[in-house]
This record gives structure tokens, C-alpha cells and sequence, in this order.
């Protein structure tokens, strides 16, 4: 088309050209034609190189967001995977550690269980021959007051000898204090047979074995074992309500209740203070709290503290265990351990627990 107008143009303004000056216009003019067309070619290929090249372009960035969107699923896939084998990891360290502190208590069960058995046969012993030696003055006090009431028909020296001979044993002293004494012992081994027996109870803490008990005998046992521990750190005060027997398994609940009695002594820091044990039952439910007026717990340590190995005691003093696995054996129990604290106040642990337990 250019060419064409080039040559009405030439024609238009070079009028009368020879037939020779013609012959070489034509001659060039089809040379710029040719040249337009070849341009026009080269143009039409380098469009369409340039089209195939943008659509592999495409294509290629397609396959590349394609193959991107793969590996983002692939690691995020990567990336649950290893949390989730983080956490199945924590657990089974958790579950080996709780398995290593239960087979560590009932070495020290079957210890205390085996202790308890030989102490309470002497005990028995010395008990029974209490009893029979308490028969035994008081058959030998009866006798005396029998000779005292015939002194009247001794002569003067041997009234006077024996007279001499009371004041120097302090015999009305003696005839005073003997039935205290004998009290006294029999008290001592009663309370000695009564913490062996408790501790032969607690010794069988990894039983696991429920049956139908009355969890203030329970505490009270608790209580029994801990005294020495708390005796110098608080006033105990129980306000015990009317329960119902529970189906649950009392020596593993004793180790949650010495856990939480141990931990709220060791909360008084020192302090003359008061833990304070409050029962009581309703709609199917009782429940146990055991409340200290100590420090009490951080707010950013709430969350944590049934967390095994987590402990804020001093190294060599906790072994972060003692709540970790309370609140295991009362979720075992189909229960709930509740904690409400604030610093400076004190803190309460409530553990509820279904009257029975679940079928199945």
C-alpha cells in the first residue's frame, strides 16, 4: 500500500518520465514493495514468536504458582506433622515420667506396706502386755493400800522404817502417777498403731483398686500421716459436712490430699498460718477443698501448674510432679481439680467427684 502511494506521488509530480526513468521506478518501487512485504513478514513472525513466548511464559508461571502452592501444602503439612509429633513426643515423656514416679511409689508402697507389718507385730506385743501390766499394779497398788491398813499393828521401828521408806520412793507420788503413766503408754501405741495402719493403707495407693469408702476417713489418715509436717506451719480446721460413701479408690486420693496438704504448708513460707479443709455434696457431686492463707500463686503461672516437671520450689525441693499427677487421678475418677488463687491471699484447690462412678 505504501509503495503504491509512493508511486502516484512520483507520477504525480515528475510528469513525462522516458520510458527508462519509468522502467527504473518500477523497478524500485517494487524493490520498496518487496522490502514493505518482507517487513510486514517479519513483523507477522515476530508477533507471533512473541505470542507462543508470553503463552509458555504463562504457562511456565502457572507450573512455578502450582508447584509453589505444593510445597506451601507440603510444608505446612511438614510443619503440623512435627507439632503434632511434638505433642504426641511431650506426651509419652509426660506418660514415661508418670510411669517412673507410680513405679517409684509402689517400690516405696510395698516398702511402707512390708515396714508397717513388722512394726505392728511388736506392737501388738507391747500393747497387750500394757494392758496386762496396767492389771498388774493396779492388783500391786490394791495390795499395798492392804499392808498400809495393818500398819496400825507393827511396832513403832518398823512403822517408822516404812514410813522412811515411802517418803524416800514418794510413794503417794508414785501410786498418783502409775495409772497416768500406764495411760499415757497405751495412748503412744494407740497412735502408733493407728500411723501404721494408715500408712499401710497409703502404701497401697498404686492399686488403683474403687470400692465404696468415706472420704473423711480418708482425710483424716491424710492428716495423721502429715502431722509432723504441719504441725509447726499451721492450724489445721475442718469443717467436715455429711457425705455420702463414694465409689473411688481412697489410697490414691490420699496422695492427692497429702500432694495439696504438703503444697499449702510449704505456701505458709514459714508463717504461723491456717489451712482450712471444707467438704460437701450436691446433686450427685461431693467435693473437697483444701484452702491455704499463704503466698498464693502468680496469675501467669495458673495455666501451668498442672503441668508435669513445672514447679517454682527451688531446685532439689520439687519434682513438678505432685499436682501433674493429682489431677490425673482425679480425672481418673471422672473428676475435676479446680484452683482459684491470689497473691498475698492464699490459694484453694477443690477437687469434685461424682458420688458414683461412671458405667463402663
Amino acid at each position: 500500500m505504501t509503495h503504491s502511494l509512493l508511486a502516484r506521488q512520483l507520477s504525480k509530480h515528475l510528469p513525462g518520465m522516458d520510458s527508462a526513468l519509468h522502467a527504473r521506478l518500477a523497478g524500485f518501487l517494487a524493490a520498496v514493495g518487496a522490502a514493505y512485504a518482507a517487513a510486514d513478514e517479519d513483523r507477522a513472525m515476530a508477533a507471533h514468536s512473541l505470542e507462543t513466548m508470553s503463552n509458555e511464559l504463562q504457562q511456565r508461571y502457572k507450573a512455578l504458582q502450582e508447584e509453589l502452592e505444593l510445597k506451601n501444602r507440603f510444608e505446612n503439612s511438614l510443619r503440623a506433622i512435627n507439632e503434632q509429633l511434638e505433642g504426641t513426643i511431650s506426651q509419652l515423656e509426660t506418660a514415661q515420667t508418670q510411669l517412673l514416679q507410680a513405679d517409684k511409689l509402689a517400690s516405696i508402697g510395698q516398702l511402707a506396706a512390708g515396714v508397717a507389718h513388722e512394726i505392728n507385730n511388736p506392737i501388738g506385743f507391747v500393747y497387750s502386755n500394757l494392758s496386762t501390766l496396767e492389771g498388774y499394779i493396779a492388783d500391786l497398788l490394791e495390795l499395798l493400800g492392804d499392808y498400809e491398813a495393818q500398819e496400825m499393828r507393827m511396832d513403832e521401828a518398823t512403822r517408822q522404817h516404812l514410813a522412811q521408806h515411802k517418803e524416800r520412793c514418794e510413794l503417794d507420788y508414785l501410786r498418783d502417777d502409775l495409772p497416768q503413766l500406764m495411760q499415757e503408754s497405751k495412748d503412744g501405741i494407740t497412735r502408733v498403731k493407728k500411723i501404721v495402719r494408715d500408712l499401710r493403707d497409703f502404701s497401697h495407693a498404686d492399686t488403683g483398686e474403687k470400692d465404696i469408702y468415706d472420704l473423711h476417713e480418708g482425710l483424716n489418715s491424710t492428716l495423721n500421716l502429715v502431722n509432723n509436717e504441719l504441725k509447726n506451719r499451721a492450724k489445721v480446721v475442718c469443717e467436715f459436712s455429711e457425705l455420702p460413701l463414694v465409689e473411688c479408690s481412697l489410697a490414691q486420693l490420699n496422695q492427692v490430699f497429702l500432694n495439696l496438704l504438703i503444697n499449702a504448708a510449704h505456701a505458709l513460707d514459714g508463717k504461723n498460718g491456717e489451712i482450712r479443709i471444707v467438704t460437701g455434696h450436691h446433686n450427685g457431686e461431693v467435693w473437697v477443698s483444701i484452702s491455704d492463707n499463704g503466698c498464693g500463686i502468680k496469675p501467669e503461672n495458673l495455666n501451668k501448674i498442672f503441668d508435669a516437671f513445672f514447679t517454682t520450689k527451688p531446685i532439689g525441693q520439687g519434682t513438678g510432679l505432685g499436682l501433674s499427677l493429682s489431677y490425673s487421678i482425679v480425672q481418673s475418677h471422672h473428676g475435676r481439680m479446680e484452683v482459684q488463687s491470689a497473691e498475698g491471699v492464699g490459694t484453694t484447690f477443690t477437687i469434685r467427684l461424682p458420688v458414683m462412678q461412671p458405667a463402663g
